[in-house]
């Protein structure tokens, strides 16, 4: 197998706010595969990274050693995926590369309804943090443009006046219209934490993700017990890769939710397995993009289909960058959908 890679950098076509600070570009290395060096067909797949979150990110010359590694040791990493668990945003460019080749490297990762244009995946609109006019600038968008389920990022500004654009959307369109989700990305210490979350359930907010900084087990096993919100787990499963240690977590943890990112969880393997101890604890989970370009975007839809999708999906992250890879991914009356008719 021949493998080269590509580093790119996207812009933000607005600055994305979060917890961690205010994203304006996004860096990704793009692994291709080919049968030979002259081969006709390439399967493509994305290494996505979040700075200050992904587990396998330290700095872009280090990473980039690594991925350059891997593609001038391919055999030896496709023979023994194993060796990037703790690399999982490699270990899923690679995987999503490799299926790509297998099936004709047509951006085909897996043959479901979904990739062949026949099923439409409902998303959440993702509302970025910001100033309160911002805030409610992006609400009115994702509402005109058909979204019923909404996604707002807190924690960037006075929270009670985060609550009052919240309590405002609310009191315009009950629960039976618009379902609400917020994520605090661990914004909330544990002693305001649960005054806050009564506060979000009097609006029936469908579920806060990872209120708190992960690795708070005890505290979070607490705010988990108590709170009159549903919990989504979100940081607290990046870095865990063994099987007994997911499990561990969450039979302590008990969480009514968790989200994945297959470049963050461990790639497809690291999800699968995250997916299949969930539901043998019946704990609900969605999926969601970690910034990808279209390319990773599309590689992760097409993951998700794999399963029957219940929950709107956090997959409304490919209209953000403006030099972004043409793709046949279209978002419309909040769904996700391949236009390849």
């Amino acid at each position: 197998m021949f493998a080269r890679y590509e580093k790119k950098i996207f812009q933000f076509k607005v600055p994305g706010g979060t917890s961690r600070g205010v994203l304006t570009q996004k860096m990704a290395w793009f692994i291709y595969l080919q049968e030979t060096e002259d081969a006709s067909v390439t399967g493509t797949g994305e290494c996505s990274i979040i700075p200050g979150l992904s587990p396998d990110f330290t700095g872009a010359q280090h990473y980039e050693e690594k991925v350059r590694e891997v593609c001038t040791n391919i055999d030896h990493y496709l023979r023994n995926p194993e060796k990037l668990r703790t690399f999982p945003s490699i270990l899923f460019g690679l995987e999503t590369a490799l299926l790509d080749l297998r099936n004709g490297g047509k951006r085909l990762i897996f043959d479901n309804a979904f990739s062949r244009g026949e099923q439409q995946i409902p998303i959440n609109g993702l509302v970025w943090m910001g100033d309160e006019s911002y805030l409610q600038k992006q609400i009115a968008e994702k509402l005109e443009a058909g979204f019923t389920c909404i996604k707002m990022k807190v924690g960037a500004i006075d929270f009670d006046r985060e609550f009052s654009i919240l309590r405002e959307l609310r009191q315009t369109y009950p629960a039976g219209e618009i379902t609400i989700r917020v994520d605090a990305n661990g914004a909330f210490n544990p002693k305001n934490c649960l005054g806050r979350l009564e506060q979000l359930a009097s609006l029936d907010i469908h579920s806060i993700e990872q209120p708190i900084a992960p690795k708070q087990d005890e505290w979070m096993k607490k705010i988990i017990e108590r709170s009159p919100l549903p919990i989504a787990l979100d940081e607290e499963l990046i870095g865990i890769h063994d099987r007994f240690d997911k499990e561990a977590l969450l039979d302590f943890l008990k969480p009514p939710f968790i989200i994945l990112k297959p470049s963050l969880h461990g790639g497809i393997k690291g999800c699968n397995e995250w997916i299949r101890y969930a539901r043998a604890r019946d704990i609900d989970w969605w999926m969601t993009s970690a910034l990808e370009s279209n390319i990773g975007l599309n590689a992760v839809a097409q993951f998700a289909a794999e399963y029957p999708l219940s929950l709107p999906q956090g997959l409304g992250t490919g209209s953000l960058y403006t030099n972004n890879i043409e793709s046949d991914l279209v978002v419309k009356n909040g769904h996700l959908f391949r236009n390849i008719a």
